[in-house]
């Protein structure tokens, strides 16, 4: 028998559950850097998905609560598509990144992971990135250390989310 190692989904098996909408959640307690809430301003956040298709996956959250685009406010559309833009950005120049996969999960059918609230995915892309491993092994390689990434993003944020 074959064993894969991945401790960073330890956390996702022993720590303690959160109740109702984990994006409410983070938004309530954005401050605390074990949620690693990238920047934040009156009408989204973005934070680093905790476990992530690849190092580097942020996720552009509005604060109001709904799993429908057509019920926010056109200024929190406006503001969340402005945020997923500059994160493109921000990736594209700093992890440094070939492509960015960009996109939302609208719907259990559609593949939300966390249906109940909308949300950008915002995902860095590099040639061979997608390789034999995973189709072979059933198993993802990832470069770099994950709390590595989160602090040179964190570091830069504050020149790309204007």
């Amino acid at each position: 028998m074959e064993h894969l190692y991945a401790p960073w989904r330890y956390s996702y098996v022993s720590e303690e559950k959160i109740e109702g909408c984990v994006f409410c959640h983070i938004a309530k307690n954005k401050e605390e850097e074990k949620y690693q809430v990238l920047f934040h301003d009156e009408l989204c956040y973005v934070v680093m998905n905790k476990f992530p298709y690849s190092p580097g996956h942020m996720m552009v959250i509005p604060y109001f609560h709904t799993d429908k685009i057509e019920e926010l406010e056109e200024e929190t559309w406006l503001r969340v598509s402005k945020r997923a833009r500059q994160a493109v950005k921000l990736l594209k120049e700093v992890m440094p990144c070939e492509g960015v996969n960009i996109g939302m999960n609208l719907g259990k059918a559609a593949g939300a992971g966390i249906e109940q609230h909308v949300h950008y995915h915002v995902l860095p892309r590099w040639i061979g990135d997608t390789n034999f491993i995973s189709t072979v092994g059933g198993a993802r390689v990832y470069p770099a250390e994950f709390d590595e990434i989160y602090n040179k993003l964190k570091e830069n944020s504050k020149n790309y989310f204007l």
